[in-house]
């Protein structure tokens, strides 16, 4: 180690900086600026040596050109320990620089506003802090970067205790803490231009990137993952799609893994109708989902699906939650409530319940789902895009003798919206306004008709079926007559459609074939 006598100072956020540069230079550090920073440094009376001053050349290119000089950069890359590299320093009159404090232009700030102009992102590209960043970070044997205001105190305490010096361990870490920041903003910077450029980055027929750099952001670390023993951490990224991560907590503990993956899923659901809606999600998977007049009638009759599998569960509106809902609400133990909006009232009643989250996200009903979702596996990961397909059910034609009436493809158009959202193999029993059973995730299409029945807490008598994939044979739909089932809409696709649909004629039932699937794993 040694101790550092001279650093270069060039922040966008200005936050902490003073008092920062005041504590280097009440150690002898001198300090190296450049505009607004130098500007603050000096309104605060500390001495500043300006970079044009320093490499005798002037910032120019209205301000693109700053540090990107033989006087910088080989005060940074020079390693203290190479006799060929202090001899070059030493013929060519260049001073190392110990330490460089910067942080980049606002790019993604700036392109988060939706009315950005194009030019504007482009001149919030930052070149000189990433290149200065990147130097210093490689020659961290020799110098100390800072990239966050967060490590300020951290990093004087220790000079403080340790005689100006910046431990190698110390280096070595705020060294990574750069090359991760770097490359994030790299990746914002493609993305942004991905967005611009309307996907025409994407190679090839598939629109596949040939290359995919994700840019999160860790927003909270979570207690532990889906079990306990597991490290687990919620990741945000950069979108002006709908995100979770804006969603307001009004109460309630803090958000557990198993709750955002089930509130993801509760309000995916809930979005799927235009109709005032409730979904409860338990496991990932819906335990109850309805439509109705009124937010707490579309409640009591999701929960009458199954009120045994909604203990504990997560549930979502569409609409404002009010007073009467929350009251019934209430009456069960359930981990997350989130909608839109909450009324007064309502959370006058949660209050009642504390341990209860409440989560708000008024842009669950203007901002689309955007993006990919993603799926990771042993040395890689799989993406696609989001399931949002819509079938217009009530434009379907009948492949039976018999057409469902109206109230059965009522019936169908929710089933088939709610199947969309089960983990396959999938079977959901269904009336005009609820679901009546649900089948989930079985191995075989049968298996999951006789699961759905089994879980069924209402009569399925006059009840519709939605499938999430074909029936491969007809014994599915021979399990599901067995219930009372007077019409059934599904992908179709099956070599044996034919069969499927026979036995539908046999058991008068009526059959749609969306011609899609919804497989969910």
């Amino acid at each position: 180690m040694s101790k550092i006598m001279r650093a270069l100072l060039s922040v966008s956020d200005k936050s902490g900086i003073v008092p920062f540069a005041q504590g280097l230079a009440g150690m002898g550090v001198e300090l190296l600026s450049t505009g607004g920073t130098a500007k603050a440094l000096r309104d605060a009376g500390l001495k500043v040596i300006d970079v044009g001053e320093y490499t005798g050349f002037p910032e120019m290119l209205d301000g693109r050109l700053k540090t990107l000089h033989p006087k910088i950069h080989g005060g940074l890359l020079a390693r203290r320990s190479d006799s060929h590299h202090m001899e070059d320093i030493r013929k060519h009159g260049i001073g190392l620089i110990d330490m460089v404090v910067v942080n980049l232009y606002p790019f993604e700030r700036t392109v988060s506003n939706p009315d950005v102009k194009f030019m504007d992102a482009i001149e919030n590209i930052d070149i000189g802090g990433p290149t200065m960043l990147r130097a210093a970070s490689k020659n961290f044997e020799s110098v100390s970067v800072v990239c966050d205001p967060a490590d300020y105190a951290a990093v004087l305490e220790e000079m403080k205790s340790q005689g100006g010096e910046v431990s190698g361990k110390t280096r070595l870490t705020l060294a990574r803490k750069v090359f991760a920041h770097t490359a994030r903003y790299d990746a914002l910077i493609s993305d942004y231009l991905e967005d611009v450029t309307g996907g025409q980055l994407s190679s090839g027929k598939t629109g596949l990137a040939p290359a995919l750099t994700l840019t999160y952001r860790l927003a909270s670390p979570l207690r532990y993952g889906e079990n306990p023993h597991q490290a687990a951490g919620f990741y945000e990224e950069r979108t002006d799609g709908l995100s979770l991560a804006r969603a307001r907590k009004i109460q309630g503990k803090e958000m557990s893994f198993n709750n955002y993956f089930d509130t993801h899923s509760a309000m995916l659901l809930a979005l799927e109708f235009d109709k005032t809606a409730c979904a409860i999600i338990k496991h990932d998977n819906p335990c109850g989902a309805a439509t109705a007049g009124t937010p707490a009638e579309a409640y009591r009759l999701a929960l009458s699906t199954d009120p045994v599998s909604a203990f504990g569960g997560v549930l979502a509106f569409n609409v404002q939650v009010d007073e009467e809902t929350a009251e019934e609400i209430s009456k069960l133990f359930v981990e997350v409530v989130i909608a839109p909006s909450f009324t007064g009232g309502a959370l006058g009643k949660f209050s009642a319940k504390p341990n209860i989250r409440v989560l708000e996200l008024p842009e669950m009903l203007t901002r689309p789902l955007k993006g990919f979702d993603i799926k990771r596996i042993a040395g890689g990961i799989l993406t696609q895009g989001w399931d949002t397909l819509r079938v217009d059910v009530k434009s379907l034609q009948a492949v039976t003798k018999r057409k469902p009436t109206p109230e059965e493809t009522d019936a169908l158009d929710l089933a088939w919206r709610v199947v969309k959202h089960v983990k396959s193999n999938a079977i959901v029993y269904a009336l005009k306004d609820r679901t009546v059973g649900i089948g989930i995730g079985q191995t075989s299409r049968v298996y999951a008709a006789r699961c759905g029945a089994a879980n069924a807490m209402l009569p399925l008598s006059g009840s519709v079926v939605a499938s999430d994939g074909f029936f491969p044979f007809r014994d599915g739909v021979d399990e599901i007559a067995k219930a009372g089932v007077t019409a059934v809409i599904q992908p179709g696709g099956s070599v044996k459609d034919e069969d499927v649909i026979k036995a539908c004629d046999e058991h008068g039932m009526a059959m749609l074939l969306t011609k899609a699937r919804h497989f969910k794993h």
